[in-house]
This record gives structure tokens, sequence and C-alpha cells, in this order.
């Protein structure tokens, strides 16, 4: 959990005078008797300076990827406590006169019997430092001078049939369709009625085919300025590079991979690597005849590439004489920055463009399978229920959905992405922080073979009964 700091108090005031773990990390705003800020019952809770996007540590003056939740917590505790899930636990109650006494709060975890907060306090708000799921229990009573207690509140966090909101709020096609499933599963086991902001662009793909939540696109939930209003329960998910506290994520998400983190941040079952449902336009009716093996080649940055120069024209080759037509489905027929630029590869036909992704994952849907990099047309490729030879060397296997045909060079250096040492820069087109500007730069992938490749192509086209040209069967294994 982070940087705990542990205080075993004998007070009365922490329940029957037996030692009680507090874990005081666990909270952001406490009573000043401990030498914190409570935020005024009146005021607004602070912005987070903590990483929202994966990427950079965000700074006050700069906007959030979150939608704003309400200052005020939305729920009605009694006589004036007002408390939620929005962002952590919350506990609103209103200023006090002293002598009627002070109020009592205190934040537990029912799974584990961990007191989180304990203290008085004559007003404010209290919010725990954990953002991610967590199954608080609330208590708040009176006390009052004449040592005399009035119980307000308590409370067990419950999602069945409450409104929960989860937010995606990155654009990518992977991301989004990594983390997706958690927010079903968490409607699915839970009870609750789970809203999910996701990109507009992606909106059309995803949204009726999971009818278990409500989807909504980031511009229509940017434009409802009541729309985080009525929500129970809010999580966000991301990729928290700098939170070394544990405050957005219960694990480092380079430990676990890119889809279970936001399983782990939501609390559900992490070993589901079941993709979303998808929509896809004429998805009934193969795009062209014949048997045909679909490409995607271009990256955001080059660690993510397939660096073997000769490692493209190998394979298509291959695929060629074995009797199926290539199809290259990027966005982009060339991409890079500076005096370095990865083209489409020669032999390949070319459906790039700024295509619908449903028109990408109809192509998907009738391939005979996929070859492609750690990318958003993977994910796809995934969801459209494809076969998948994945090649990577940045990302440990772990990282993405199990494929039994995932090609790593264990010989080399690799899963530079999982390693908690290194940061990822996503402004450094060239990132590789162990070896950049070494002759080993890249090596993850420059070292796989086409010769592996291929070998796993053979497999997979063994293991799904797929025609095999006889150019191709003489080398068969």
């Amino acid at each position: 959990m982070g940087a705990v700091g542990t205080v075993l108090c004998l007070c009365t005031a922490c329940g029957d005078g037996l030692e009680t773990l507090l874990l005081m990390s666990d909270v952001t705003s406490v009573s000043s008797q401990l030498a914190e800020t409570v935020t005024p019952a009146s005021g607004l809770p602070q912005e987070s300076t903590l990483p929202v996007d994966g990427s950079v540590v965000q700074k006050e003056d700069e906007k959030s990827p979150y939608l704003a939740i309400p200052a005020v917590p939305v729920v009605e505790g009694g006589q004036g406590v007002r408390f939620d899930f929005n962002d952590g636990a919350r506990v609103m109650v209103p200023d006090i006169a002293p002598e009627l006494g002070q109020w009592h709060v205190r934040l537990s975890d029912y799974s584990t019997g961990n007191i989180l907060f304990d203290a008085r306090l004559k007003g404010g708000m209290v919010s725990s430092t954990k953002k991610y799921f967590v199954p608080f229990r609330i208590d708040v009573w009176l006390e009052k001078p004449d040592g005399t207690r009035e119980d307000i509140l308590h409370h067990e966090l419950s999602l069945n049939g409450k409104p929960v909101l989860v937010q995606l709020p990155v654009g990518t096609l992977g991301d989004t369709i990594a983390w997706l499933p958690a927010a079903i599963r968490l409607a699915q086991q839970t009870g609750a009625k789970v809203s999910c902001s996701v990109a507009d662009v992606i909106l059309p793909l995803v949204k009726e085919a999971n009818p278990d939540i409500t989807l909504v696109g980031h511009d229509e939930a940017q434009a409802n300025k009541t729309f985080t209003s009525g929500f129970y329960a809010s999580y966000n998910i991301g990729l928290f590079f700098t939170d070394t506290e544990l405050t957005h994520q219960p694990t480092d998400f380079r430990h676990v991979g890119l889809h279970r983190t936001a399983a782990y941040i939501l609390g559900v079952d992490p070993w589901n690597d079941n993709p979303p449902g998808i929509t896809i336009q004429d998805g009934d009716t193969p795009p062209i005849e014949g048997p045909y093996v679909v490409i995607a080649t271009q990256a955001s940055t080059q660690c993510k590439y397939w660096n073997n120069p000769a490692g493209w024209q190998e394979v298509i080759g291959f695929l060629k004489s074995a009797g199926y037509r290539v199809i290259c489905i990027d966005q982009k027929t060339f991409h890079g920055t500076g005096y370095v630029y990865n083209h489409i590869p020669h032999g390949a036909e070319d459906e790039t463009g700024s295509r619908p992704l449903s028109e990408r994952a109809r192509w998907l849907k009738h391939a005979s399978f996929f070859i492609g990099l750690s990318s958003g047309l993977a994910w796809l490729a995934h969801a459209a229920g494809t076969p998948v030879v994945m090649i990577s060397g940045f990302t440990h296997p772990d990282n993405e959905f199990f494929t039994p045909y995932r090609i790593i060079n264990w010989h080399t250096c690799n899963s530079c992405w999982n390693d908690p040492r290194h940061q990822f820069d996503h402004k450094d087109f060239f990132w590789c922080p162990r070896h950049k500007g070494t002759e080993r730069q890249f090596e993850c992938t420059r070292l796989i073979t086409g010769a592996q490749v291929i070998q796993t192509v053979r497999r997979v086209i063994k293991d799904r009964g797929l025609p095999l040209a006889e150019a191709a069967t003489a080398s068969v294994a």
C-alpha cells in the first residue's frame, strides 16, 4: 500500500480501548488533531497532481483528462452528513459549535478489518487517499460534551443497483479494448449500473455490442455539465507511471499488464482475457474472395516496430508462396520522425487510410489470421476473434492478452516497458531506456528473425487447419 504510516491507538475514540491498527496514509484530508488538513465544508477538493493519463505528472494548471466529480458528496447520510465513493471514499460533515460536541469519522476496509482513518473533527471533508475500488465502510457519530454518543451514519459500500461511473480518458484503440472488459465485469459481478466513457471514434464499435453497461462518448459526457452529479461511485482507469504511493492503482500496472491493471483498479477478476463485444458493419460478408492474412506494421514509437530490416519481406514472401493474399490495414502507409520513417512492406496490398474501425474489424474477422505488433489493431483482431501472431520485444507477454502465437526473443534485451525502473517517454520516438545510442538499440525486435515468425505462422496454419499451397509445404515441420 505504499508507505504506510502505522499508528497504534489506545484511546477510547478508536473503539473499545483495544489496540487498533490505523493506516493513516490512507487519507488525504484528516483532522487538525493529527496535524493534517481538513478540507473546509464549503471548499472544493484539491485536484490531484499525480499522473492521470499514463504519460506525465499533471500540474495544477493543466486540465485533467477525467471529468470533474461533484464538489459535494452526492448521498445524504443524515444531519447534514454527506458521503459517496467518487474518487475514493468521501465524507463531508457540517461545521458544529463546540458546545454541541464534535464529529467522529472512521473509514474502514470491511473485507480486511483495517481501520484506514479515525479522527475527531469539527467540520469539513474527509477523502481517502486510495482512489481505486476498496470495500469501504463509513462510520460517523457525534460525540457530545457529556460523553454520550449519537450514531449518525453506518454505511458499507455496495454497488448493487447503484449508478457507477468508469472513466476511460484516452482515445487510443488498444487501451480502450483492453480496459473495457473490466468495466463490463464490474457490472456483471456487482450488479452496478455502470456508465463508461470512451472516445467518440470508438463508441460505434462497442456501444451496441455491450448491453451490460451504458457507453457514452467523451464529447457527450463533457457537454453535459451535470453528467457526473448522480453517481454513487466513480473510478478512473489509466497507466499511472509515477504513482509510487499506489494511490490510483493497487499494484503497479507494469507488474500486471495493460489490461489487468483495469481489473485491479475495479476490484474484479483480472485473469479473464475475454474481449469486449464489437459491432462490425457488413460483418457477415468477407471483403474479398479467397484466403488472406491481415498485417499491421506501424506503431507510435520506434521501439514498438518490428525492427528486423528483412523481417516483413521474408514473412510476406512466405505467405504468398503459401497461397495467401497479404492485406495491410494500418492507418498510415508510412510513419516516423526526423530522418527515420517506416513504410508499408513491399508485397502487401494497401488498405491503409483513415477508415472506420468497423471496416478494419471486418477485414480482421474474415482473415485467416493476423500478424502485427503490440498495438491497437492486435487488440481489435482479438476482439474480432481472429488468431493473433503478435511480434513484440519491448513488452513482456503478460502485458497483453494471451495468444499462443506471441513472439519474443528471450536471448536478447526485452520487456523494458514492464520494468518499473524505466518510465516510458511518449515524446521520445526513439525511446530505448537500456541501449539508446548504442549498437544494441532496439535489439529486442531486431533480433526477432523472419524465420522465427514464419515458424509461428506455420504453427497457426497447422493448428487451425488452414490451407497451405504446395510451394510452401516442403518445409512444413
